[in-house]
């Protein structure tokens, strides 16, 4: 891989170790996907930020001595910073945790601590070349957005962050975002817990190729969400394209040729994820990936009429908490404990109980190995069914 001068420089260590561990890790990347060179980016994202899933290997981001050159935020953490204690989390975890935080904070990271960045003021634009990890984030915004980013790792995204470039290959290059398999969705979807559902099916199926959707409902932005986070749950997909007709819905899907390997999704492959009844002992959780504007308004709208039998939990940016004050006032008065900075998958705070009832196909796929408890997909349309009236 072609390096230039600069690029040399700190790959000798000339610009400090820290950097050059982070070159060094990028001419590694680059030189196993035979890129050509090194790109700028406009910004990364981090992921690995919770002490419950990166343990004492924070220590490593904690030797580091350099900043990072790009706007770069951070994945969720494993607790709310302000409310870790009413969360049931211990002392010693807290300890831990804040120690993390502030490990990427020297090194100029964000502590925005959310999943979704694109929704509290980071969104990139179309075309910008980026730096992401976190799976969900990435097909949101190479699918919807138009950015361009691999499906980075946490070093990797640390790396590319602290040098301002990451190699030209992969997602990057127009031709290797070319859809390859065409799913022909032959119901309608009403919910974004069933988009989350097609895309837990199809992420099996595509595993590491790009799927082409070719939808009869038109989703909103909410549904795309849930659709790019349950892709990555199931499978190692960092993009799709969709259409409605010949009407595209994400910005590249007219720029390419429909594949001709084609995969039929029914109503039933569908209806099969939520046949299943809500235990008593289930608790609610809304938000992998974090909540939007318009879902905290929607739940808002769903509970002003019910009484809950369970305990319910929704998890967003404190950014978007803060901006929606109204909405989150509402929902605490209707008795939801709303979490900031993490969420029920990377917090220890939810390893206390048996059952997690959520819209979240990701969380679907997640909540049993890593919090050792059931997991049920329900539709955010029939929360009531969750409720007394």
């Amino acid at each position: 891989m072609y390096l230039t001068k600069e690029e040399e420089r700190i790959y000798d260590g000339e610009a400090g170790e820290s950097l050059r561990k982070a070159m060094e890790i990028l001419v590694a990347l680059g030189d196993i996907n035979e890129a050509p060179h090194l790109i700028p980016i406009k910004s990364a994202h981090v992921s690995g930020a919770s002490y419950k899933t990166i343990g004492d290997a924070y220590e490593f981001v904690e030797s580091l001595d350099a900043r990072v050159k790009v706007q770069t935020t951070l994945n969720p953490i494993g607790m709310d910073k302000e409310r870790w204690r009413e969360l049931g989390v211990s002392k010693e975890f807290a300890l831990k945790q804040m120690k993390v935080l502030k490990a990427y904070e020297k090194l100029g990271v964000l502590p925005e601590c959310t999943c979704t960045p694109y929704l509290i003021g980071y969104a990139p634009e179309r075309g910008e070349h980026i730096s992401w990890a976190e799976s969900s984030a990435v097909i949101y915004v190479n699918s919807v957005l138009g950015a361009r980013t691999n499906l980075e790792g946490a070093p990797s995204a640390l790396a590319a962050a602290l040098v301002g470039k990451t190699p030209l290959y992969g997602l990057h290059l127009d031709e290797e975002r070319a859809p390859s398999i065409l799913f022909d969705v032959e119901c309608e979807l009403s919910d974004a817990a069933e988009y989350g559902a097609l895309g837990y099916l199809v992420g099996k199926i595509a595993d590491d190729n790009i799927p082409f959707f070719k939808l009869k409902t038109m989703p909103n932005a909410d549904d795309l969400k849930a659709l790019s986070a349950a892709l990555g749950a199931t499978g190692s997909v960092g993009m799709f394209h969709a259409v409605k007709g010949e009407k595209g819905i994400t910005p590249e899907a007219l720029s390419y040729e429909k594949p001709s390997e084609v995969v039929e999704i029914e109503k039933k492959d569908i209806k099969e994820f939520f046949d299943a009844s809500i235990p008593e002992d289930a608790v609610l959780a809304f938000g992998c990936p974090h909540c939007s504007t318009q879902e905290l308004r929607e739940l808002c709208r769903l509970l002003r009429s019910v009484k809950s039998k369970h305990e319910v939990f929704v998890f967003v940016a404190r950014r978007l908490a803060e901006r929606e004050n109204a909405a989150i006032k509402e929902l605490k008065r209707l008795g939801v404990r709303v979490v900031c900075d993490t969420c029920m998958v990377v917090s220890p705070a939810f390893e206390r109980f048996s059952c997690i009832a959520t819209n979240s196909a990701k969380a679907f796929r997640y909540v049993p190995s890593m919090c050792g408890a059931k997991a049920l997909l329900v539709k955010t349309s029939n929360i009531s069914r969750c409720f007394e009236i």
